[in-house]
């Protein structure tokens, strides 16, 4: 372990500015040093590429000033390692030779700039002001740009109250480090969620892995967890590394984690408290950095009790519990938007089928009960459009049959039977459909605003 070497004459205000310097000469060293403790910024030193690497990895300082020349490791090569683990690294390098193909060499790996020997305190402190300027407005909007995708993606939940309260706790989650477990009916988006929790999180650049425990056996499992050593049984050709050393520094997703082999959970358990393990066959503790995130359709807590699931792995992995509405709990209002929006990706994928779902189906839809969910809905969208061929929009006749027979047969009515009666309670329905949001109801149409609302004052429905 490589301890950072700070020397400052004055204290360092909490915000300060913070250098890692990299030189094989302590004399030089200590010379590039003064000008930054001058100026109240900590200082880290390094002697060579390895520490300087590791430093970098601790304390990801704002700004490195690396000598070409070291011995060992040169630093051309610690430059391609510094801005292979951080693209946003910024470097300024040092050469005792004012050599104009080095200068374009380190340029081209990146460097931020490159100063000869000797330099004035002066010189080197005016180029470092410019490139922390710089890296400070790269962080920033790589910060803001993360946020965007977070926040655009969390838009995507919906507007519902019950997917409202969900992106609240996701904002308020995905900060931690403690097991997340999600529950939910079958094809209600567990999986999903789970990404956005990920995306959401400090995480979001390391990986996401998910496995579905569901129909598979201990030994598989733990092979696909935890990994094997070569020749550790039979089939075992080669070394395999395991879902948590995949995930390392990121998030794993353990969908239908009650299906998981009971004498297993042990071994899972130990992991989530330790952050340690060892594949199948090996000797050597292989730590990680692994949140997990388990799912389950299914009741944990009654599982628990009935001994079918571990009681210390259920409350390990239950501190954060979340619950994800099914579609029935969401609303008409929404299921709408969400087959709005599945049916042109399910388009896309498809390249063929009509561009449009009629009014009638998607009443239809809203009424659903969708015990399959999301994931019901889905596979209904596709099945409609493969049935619908060559026609201009999906219309009822596409949908299940289990959908229609929801909506009782309207028997025609003494009365009025006109065209303008016709189009008046289709309105009124499609109306019901959007929750009285007009601009919804009259893309439902398939009309403009302005026309819906000469319709609506034509009918006297512009109270509806």
């Amino acid at each position: 372990m490589i301890t950072p070497t700070a020397r400052p004459t004055m204290a360092a205000p909490a915000h300060a500015r913070t250098v890692l310097i990299i030189d094989d000469d302590a004399v030089a060293l200590d010379a590039t040093t003064h000008p930054f403790v001058a100026r109240g910024w900590n200082t880290l030193r390094a002697l060579s590429g390895p520490q300087a690497i590791e430093l970098y990895e601790q304390e990801r300082p704002d700004l490195v000033i690396l000598d070409i020349g070291i011995a060992g490791m040169s630093g051309m090569d610690t430059l391609r390692v510094l801005r292979a683990r951080d693209a946003a690294a910024t470097v300024i390098m040092l050469s005792a030779k004012d050599d104009v193909s080095i200068a374009v060499e380190a340029m081209q790996l990146g460097a931020e700039n490159f100063i000869a020997k000797p330099f004035q305190a002066q010189q080197l402190m005016t180029i470092v002001e410019h490139a922390y300027e710089k890296s400070l407005l790269r962080r920033r909007n790589s910060v803001l740009g993360a946020r965007q995708v977070r926040d655009s993606s969390l838009a995507s939940l919906g507007q519902s109250s019950a997917m409202q309260t969900l992106g609240r706790e996701i904002e308020l989650l995905a900060a931690g480090r403690a097991p997340i477990l999600l529950s939910g009916e079958t094809g209600s988006g567990k999986g999903w969620v789970a990404k956005l929790i990920h995306a959401a999180s400090p995480r979001h650049a390391a990986p996401f892995v998910a496995i579905n425990c569901a129909g598979l056996s201990m030994s598989f499992l733990d092979t696909e967890l935890f990994g094997h050593e070569k020749g550790a049984f039979t089939d075992a050709k080669s070394q395999k590394l395991g879902l948590f050393e995949v995930a390392d520094g990121g998030t794993l997703m353990l969908d239908e984690i009650g299906d998981m082999p009971l004498d297993l959970q042990p071994k899972l358990l130990t992991v989530l408290e330790t952050q340690r393990f060892r594949r199948l066959g090996g000797t050597r503790e292989i730590e990680v950095d692994v949140r997990l995130i388990a799912a389950s359709h299914v009741d944990l807590a009654a599982a628990t009790a009935a001994g079918k699931f571990r009681e210390d792995l259920y409350y390990r992995i239950a501190a954060l519990p979340v619950h994800i509405p099914s579609l029935r709990e969401r609303g008409s209002e929404e299921i709408v938007d969400l087959a709005l929006q599945l049916f042109a990706s399910v388009r896309e994928q498809l390249g063929r089928g009509p561009k449009r779902i009629s009014t009638a189906a998607l009443t239809l839809m809203s009424r659903h009960d969708w015990p399959g969910n999301v994931r019901e809905l889905r596979n209904v969208l596709e099945r409609s459009l493969l049935l619908a061929g060559s026609e201009e929009e999906v219309g009822p006749e596409h949908l299940p049959s289990e959908l229609r027979a929801r909506i009782p047969a309207r028997t025609p009515q003494p009365g009025d039977l006109s065209m303008a009666a016709a189009e008046r309670t289709h309105i009124l329905q499609v109306l019901a459909t959007a929750a009285g949001n007009r601009v919804r109801a009259a893309k439902l149409l398939g009309v403009s605003r302005q026309t819906l609302y000469n319709r609506l004052h034509e009918y006297g429905l512009d109270e509806a």
